[in-house]
């Protein structure tokens, strides 16, 4: 039986370690935080579970919370371009997405691990405690970013959309107010061209549902208001300064909102893809996984995304590798196995988080005006989340956004 060793228990990490358990492989997960200490601790960065990471999840029986968390089946996105009126849209969702807070969702996932027989270790992790680990495992994969574990993965500057900066706050809230026309079963994202981006979803957490309230900007912008690191009180109230300037509507919902969460979180995150096999001090190889390789930027929402179909991928890899040696072509196989999928949900994330700066081009332009009038085309819009490559068949290329918006205004008029 081979043995595999993954460190760090976020989404990819125990995604993957409950897969391989369930292939028969001898799995160890080495976590500085017990289930514990990850349910009571500091929030993280809301996600969404896309429709088929949903799916993923329940083929490994970890869909927890569909019974119980708030169900977006829409959103509604609000664009503010410069010194022009706002637009927003409106698409419905190819079933439905959740938003689960991670400290419910990964201890959870940590205790079900562990009551199945896969091995926990609770410790921190140095690189000389991965070079004895490398003596000891067939494979080693890295489930985090930071600290000297993440400095084995250089950035790799041959790949599109990196090394941007990005301010996130973020606040789970009570007391917001329901859409208008959806109720609660809706998620609202925006985008400013002369601010940043907010997202306010519905999200599931240890005391129930809530809010999620986050604001993007990049490093120094108009909504990095946060560098003397409020009170969670404080932050909140320039929060909701910031919407009643920008963002009007988001102002509306929020003006009476209240902290749900006693933590507040204030992250800066860097956009960047890194080269996936580190290298130890000894010569061992470790791989890379997920946002470790590749850190999308919040507003798109595609981080669980990525992470649980890079879990994914890599697990078929494994699985498909037999007894034949981890070795560094195997390790850069599997990565790029993978990258045939990141590389595109990174080139929508990218084109999404930066749309404003500089001129729309006229297809883009022409995609948003169809949206605004034919549902379809908004639909389509917002079910590319749970899979960016179909953005590659219409809204990324302005001859297929055209020749798409044709049929869509064809069939309209027959």
């Amino acid at each position: 039986m081979r043995k595999i060793l993954i460190v760090g228990a976020g989404q990819s990490g125990l995604h993957l370690a409950h897969g391989l358990l369930t292939n028969g492989y001898d799995v160890t997960l080495v976590t500085s935080q017990t289930s514990i200490e990850i349910r009571t601790g500091r929030p993280s960065i809301s996600q969404l579970t896309m429709p088929t990471v949903l799916e993923y999840e329940r083929e490994l029986h970890l869909d927890f919370w569909s019974a119980i968390a708030p169900h977006m089946d829409r959103f509604k996105v609000h664009l503010y371009p410069p010194q022009a009126p706002a637009m927003s849209l409106q698409g419905e969702v190819d079933g439905y997405m959740l938003s689960v807070d991670r400290r419910v969702k990964m201890a959870d996932w940590l205790e079900y691990f562990e009551d199945r027989g896969g091995k926990v270790i609770i410790h921190g992790v140095t690189l000389t405690d991965l070079d004895y680990f490398s003596r000891m495992f067939d494979l080693i994969v890295v489930a985090v970013g930071g600290g000297e574990l993440g400095a084995l993965f250089d950035q790799d500057r041959s790949r599109p959309h990196g090394a941007r900066r990005r301010m996130v706050a973020q606040s789970h809230v009570f007391d917001v107010a329901p859409d208008p026309d959806a109720g609660d079963q809706v998620g609202w994202v925006a985008s400013t061209a002369e601010a940043g981006n907010i997202l306010l979803l519905p999200v599931l957490t240890a005391d129930g549902p809530c809010h999620s309230l986050m604001i993007l900007d990049d490093v120094g912008g108009p909504m990095d208001s946060w560098q003397d690191k409020p009170t969670p009180e404080e932050q909140l109230r320039r929060m909701k300064e910031l919407l009643r300037k920008h963002t009007p509507e988001y102002y509306e919902r929020c003006a009476n909102a209240e902290l749900a969460d006693e933590h507040r979180l204030i992250e800066e995150i860097r956009l960047q893809v890194r080269n996936p096999v580190g290298v130890l001090p000894s010569g061992g190889l470790v791989l890379g996984i997920a946002d470790v390789v590749v850190t999308s930027d919040p507003f798109s929402g595609q981080s669980w995304n990525n992470s649980t179909r890079c879990a994914k991928s890599y697990l078929e890899s494994i699985t498909a590798h037999g007894d034949r040696p981890f070795d560094r072509a195997f390790l850069t196989a599997t990565f790029e196995r993978f990258w045939e999928y990141g590389r595109i949900a990174e080139q929508w994330s990218h084109t999404i988080s930066t749309m404003w700066d500089q001129a729309l081009p006229p297809h883009l332009e022409a995609v948003i005006g169809a949206a605004m009038k034919y549902p379809e085309v908004a639909d389509r819009w917002v079910q590319g989340w749970d899979y960016p490559p179909d953005y590659q068949k219409w809204l990324l290329d302005p001859e297929l956004a055209h020749e798409y918006l044709a049929e869509i205004a064809a069939t309209r008029n027959q």
